[in-house]
């Protein structure tokens, strides 16, 4: 018998993302900034929804959608365009989707968001958590019932951490990670937690906390150990331009589960999950910007330079005979002319 088990379980907070590229610089007050471009689709924990379930992955998501527009229309394309699971997921009448508009400039973002804490916590929303493959969390301050459970049940949890705006980086939050299989945080936040100075040692000090520690690092790609194998690896970023680099530590996230549960080696976990998340900053949104096997089938298929050639060469064993049909990116609006 096959395994049905969904192979990633996700909560968290859905937003509708807005997302305006080409800026030179932040506005001002009194100013008026015209952009050369903007996008929008489902962003928040979508990002790392859709980014799974492009790699072909069973993906459970449980969330929380308004009645509203937005709330209807990130429904819509999650369920309907992305294939992913919502069973788990419910809709609050009266309750306003969080939207953020998004800010692209300088190879970063800034985001502005509206929203309301939402009226179901995510142990009411995942109860007892369905067996699953893995689970991407992103783990906070006050712990979640649910995590406890699905580690007892098997599910390997792979975990982030968002920034702490008390910037008090409270060293309690590592000891959640007893649950993990692994953890993923980017540079800045290892360092702040583990309050060291440097990526690898950050990676020294969580390598004794959780099998697979992984620690990301923008433009300079990506560091990890895993100690279930005794393997290191430390990869560069890919060279490209950065249109808008919302939601690719969660592109990343999803690529490296995706790697890890075809059973790849460590390097080559990092390389692809580098790769997929190069892949996604050139297009708008975070959800929408995800490449799938398709967006990776066609960077390989039309790659010449001869050293990626080579880096990349287990992509040729690893892609997938049909790699899907294209994948549907945030709808663009192209630049106006100013009046």
């Amino acid at each position: 018998m096959g395994d049905d088990r969904p192979d990633v379980l996700l909560t968290g907070l859905l937003f509708y993302d807005l997302v305006l590229t080409g800026l030179g610089g932040p506005p001002t007050p009194g100013g008026e900034i015209w952009t050369a471009g903007m996008g929008c689709g489902p962003g928040g924990i979508a990002n790392l929804a859709v980014a799974a379930s492009r790699f072909g992955l069973r993906t459970s998501l449980a969330t929380v959608f308004g009645d509203d527009f937005y709330g209807v229309h990130c429904h819509e394309v999650l369920a309907g365009q992305e294939g992913v699971d919502l069973t788990l997921s419910r809709t609050a009448a009266g309750w306003p989707t969080p939207v953020t508009v998004a800010l692209a400039y300088d190879h970063d973002r800034a985001l502005v968001t509206h929203g309301q804490e939402p009226p179901y916590s995510q142990d009411a929303l995942v109860g007892d958590p369905p067996e699953a493959r893995t689970a991407l969390v992103h783990i906070e301050a006050e712990p979640h019932e649910w995590l406890a459970k699905a580690a007892a049940n098997g599910t390997k949890i792979y975990a982030d951490v968002g920034w702490d705006p008390t910037r008090q980086w409270s060293a309690d939050l590592l000891d959640q990670l007893a649950l993990c299989h692994a953890f993923l945080p980017n540079e800045a936040e290892a360092m702040a937690y583990t309050r060291t100075d440097s990526a690898v040692a950050a990676l020294g000090t969580l390598a004794e906390l959780v099998p697979v520690a992984v620690v990301t690092r923008g433009g300079d790609g990506a560091v990890a150990v895993d100690q279930t194998t005794g393997e290191f690896a430390e990869v560069p970023a890919l060279g490209v331009d950065v249109l808008d680099a919302t939601g690719a530590g969660d592109v990343f996230g999803a690529s490296f589960v995706a790697a890890s549960l075809g059973g790849w080696p460590l390097e080559e976990r990092l390389r692809f999950a580098v790769l997929a998340a190069g892949l996604s900053v050139q297009h708008h949104g975070g959800a929408l910007a995800a490449p799938g096997w398709y967006g990776v089938d066609q960077w390989w298929r039309s790659l010449t330079d001869p050293g990626l050639r080579r880096t990349y060469g287990f992509l040729a064993d690893r892609l997938p005979a049909d790699p899907g049909a294209p994948v549907t990116y945030a709808p663009v609006t192209p630049p106006a002319r100013p009046h």
